[in-house]
C-alpha cells in the first residue's frame, strides 16, 4: 500500500490518498475535487471509494460529489443523519479496496460519530499499515470537543481520550494520519509535529498527552486550552448534512468598476487580496485588506457575518480566482469579483511601522494588539490595548481617541486590523513585523517577548 497525503493549507487540514497501486481509498477530502483527482492521477490509481471520518464543522467536505464522479462508495457512519446518497458503516466493517483491508473503528469525541479507518495490506496482514484518524487522535493532541456546544464539551472531551487509548492499541508502527492538525483550529492544544507516515502510533505513546496522562487531567488541561472558534463553523454541519458538497459551487460574478464603488458606498464588504504592503501604500477607501495567504479564507469567513454580499478585489486573476475557491471551500459562493487595472486612481492609503519606530517615539501612541487572548496573555507590550481581531469591528469604539499603531504576530492580522480602523475612520499605523523581534529592540513587555 501506498500513501498519498494531499495537503489543504488554507483549511490547516490533509486529505489522504490510500492505495494498492490500481484503486484507491480518499479520506476526508476537500470541496475542490480536483486536488484530489490531480494526486489520483498522477499516482496512476482509479478512487474507488471516498469516507469522511465524520461530519466536518471546519470546511465543506468534496466526499459526495467525488463520490459521484467516481462512481465510487461514500463511507460515512451509519449513525450519522445526512441527506446524501453514503454507504453507513459501523464500528468493526471490514471492506476491501483493492488489495487494501479498511477496518472501521469508532472513535467519538471530535463529534459524536466520528469513526477513524485502519487500513493494513492484505497481502502484509500483521504489518501495522495507517490509521486514517481525521479528528481524533492528531500529532501530539486531539481534536477540539468544544464545536458542538457547550453541554457536549466535557462528554466528547473524556470520549476523545478514550477513543485515543482505543488507537494505541493498535500495532505501534502504525502510521498515525489525521486530517487536522496543520493550522486548523479544530486541533486541540499544542500541535507536536505535521510529518507525515513517519508519525507512528508508537511515536504517540511517549509524546501524546491524551495517552500518557490520566483521564480527568487530560480532560481538564483540554478544555483549558481551547481558543476561539471562527464564527463560520457553526455553519459547516448543517451543509454538510445538507449535502452542499455534492453541488458545484454557484459561480463568482464580475463586477464593473462603478458597480465596487456602488459596493463601498453601500458599505458592503470590499475585499483587497492584495498585499498588505501594497494595500497600505494605496486602495479604495472603505476596502479590507485580507491578504491572499493561507488564512485568507478562516479570516474571511470569520469576519464577514454570513452570506453578507462580499466583492474581492486584487491585481492579479490568478489569485482572486484561488481566493474564490477557497472560499467556496467553506461554503461562500457567487462572490463578485474585480481585478483592478493598471493605474487605478487609489486614493487612500495609511503608514507602515518597525518596532524600531515605534521605540524611537517620545510619548508613546496608542498601541493595539489584535492577537488571540492566549497569545496576549502569553506576554505583550506594557500598556498595550488589547482587542482580538475577531472582535475589533464591534468594539472599536472603546478605543482612546488619537492615532492607533496596531500589531499581531507577522502583521497580516493587523494588516486587516489597520483597515477596519480605517474604515470606520480612525487614523492608523500598521506595525508590520514580527513579534519576535521585540527583545532586540527593548520595548518594555508584560510576560515572555516572543510568544
Amino acid at each position: 500500500m501506498d500513501v498519498v497525503p494531499v495537503p489543504v493549507p488554507h483549511l490547516g487540514n490533509r486529505c489522504h490518498l490510500v492505495h494498492d497501486g490500481r484503486l484507491a481509498l480518499v479520506v476526508d477530502p476537500p470541496r475542490d475535487h480536483r486536488v484530489v483527482e490531480a494526486a489520483a492521477a498522477a499516482a496512476g490509481v482509479e478512487i474507488a471509494a471516498v469516507a469522511d471520518t465524520h461530519v466536518h464543522n471546519d470546511y465543506v467536505s468534496g466526499a459526495p460529489l467525488l463520490a459521484r464522479r467516481h462512481a465510487a462508495d461514500h463511507l460515512v457512519a451509519a449513525a450519522e443523519r445526512v441527506d446524501v446518497p453514503r454507504i453507513g458503516v459501523h464500528d468493526g466493517d471490514v471492506l476491501a479496496v483493492g488489495t487494501l483491508r479498511v477496518e472501521v473503528i469508532d472513535t467519538p469525541g471530535h463529534t459524536h460519530h466520528h469513526q477513524s479507518f485502519h487500513v493494513t495490506d492484505r497481502a502484509h496482514a500483521g504489518a501495522g499499515g495507517a490509521v486514517l484518524s481525521g479528528g481524533s487522535l492528531l500529532h501530539g493532541t486531539v481534536g477540539r470537543t468544544d464545536l458542538l456546544g457547550p453541554e457536549h464539551t466535557l462528554d466528547l472531551a473524556r470520549a476523545q481520550w478514550w477513543s485515543a487509548r482505543r488507537l494505541a492499541t493498535l500495532p505501534t508502527t502504525t502510521a498515525l494520519l489525521p486530517t487536522h492538525g496543520f493550522g486548523s483550529f479544530c486541533a486541540g492544544g499544542d500541535v507536536a509535529g505535521t510529518g507525515g507516515a513517519s508519525v507512528t502510533l508508537g511515536h504517540q505513546l511517549v509524546t501524546n498527552a491524551a495517552l500518557t496522562t490520566n483521564r480527568e487531567e487530560f480532560v481538564a488541561r483540554l478544555v483549558a486550552g481551547y481558543g476561539p472558534v471562527p464564527t463560520y463553523y457553526s455553519h459547516m454541519g448543517g451543509l454538510n448534512r445538507a449535502g452542499r458538497g455534492a453541488e458545484v459551487p454557484a459561480a463568482s460574478r464580475p463586477v464593473t468598476a462603478d458597480q465596487v464603488t456602488d459596493a463601498l458606498r453601500a458599505g458592503q464588504w470590499v475585499i483587497d487580496v492584495r498585499d498588505r504592503a501594497l494595500f497600505a501604500e494605496a486602495h479604495l477607501e472603505g476596502a479590507v485588506s485580507v491578504e491572499h495567504t493561507s488564512q485568507f479564507a478562516t479570516y474571511v469567513g470569520w469576519l464577514v457575518p454570513w452570506q453578507d454580499d462580499i466583492v474581492l478585489l486584487g491585481d492579479e486573476p490568478g489569485a482572486i480566482a484561488a481566493a474564490v475557491r477557497e472560499l467556496e471551500s467553506i461554503g461562500i459562493e457567487g462572490v463578485a469579483t474585480h481585478a483592478l487595472a493598471p493605474g487605478h486612481r487609489m486614493p487612500a492609503g495609511y503608514r507602515r511601522a518597525r518596532w524600531e519606530d515605534l521605540a524611537a517615539l517620545g510619548d508613546p501612541p496608542v498601541v493595539l494588539d489584535v492577537r488571540r487572548h492566549d497569545e496576549f496573555d502569553a506576554g505583550h507590550l506594557t500598556d498595550a490595548r488589547h482587542i482580538p481581531l475577531h472582535e475589533l469591528e464591534m468594539r472599536i469604539p472603546e478605543l482612546p481617541d488619537g492615532e492607533i499603531w496596531v500589531h499581531c504576530r507577522s502583521g497580516f492580522r493587523a494588516g486587516t486590523a489597520a483597515s477596519l480602523l480605517q474604515r470606520a475612520g480612525r487614523a492608523v499605523v500598521h506595525l508590520d513585523d514580527d513579534w519576535d523581534r521585540v527583545p532586540a529592540v527593548h520595548l518594555s513587555v508584560d510576560g515572555a517577548a516572543a510568544a
